[in-house]
């Protein structure tokens, strides 16, 4: 949440080709990706990966949406197109949620963690009583 955190825009939230209207976009800090760390700032997750008890890393990543006049959210999807476990940490509570097909939300709380199995489809949201919803999102083996 601080003010040297790097942030990337991103012309997109879901579907990099598809054009959902002027809201259709975020920021977001990629920790991990493709066998290889993209952030500096990786180690400060060492911890979280510990607790998770990780085998192996797909891709770790922060997703920042703005804040909106009313909770707009994104497509169903899952994060990757094989089975392995995702993770979401909450970083900043706001009424923003994660919702599944199956109908039960996910409030952002800070520090709340969920973990479900990848092809579990789901949706973000973003939120109207902050400024930003950031969520750290994590794939693994």
């Amino acid at each position: 949440m601080s003010d040297i955190m790097p942030w990337y825009f991103n012309d997109f939230i879901i579907d990099r080709n598809k054009t959902e209207g002027l809201t259709n976009y975020q920021f977001t800090h990629t920790f991990y990706k493709e066998f290889q760390v993209w952030s500096p700032n990786f180690p400060l997750l060492k911890n979280l990966i510990s607790e998770l008890k990780v085998k192996s890393l797909v891709r770790i990543k922060l997703n920042l949406s703005h804040r909106t006049d009313t909770n707009i959210k994104s497509s169903f999807h899952c994060d990757t197109d094989f089975d392995c476990t995702t993770s979401i940490l909450y970083i900043n509570t706001n009424n923003g949620y994660t919702e599944f097909e199956n109908g039960e939300k996910i409030d952002s709380v800070e520090n709340r963690l969920v973990t479900f199995p990848s092809n579990m489809k789901h949706l973000g949201t973003t939120c109207t009583n902050q400024k930003r919803r950031i969520v750290l999102n994590l794939n693994y083996f």
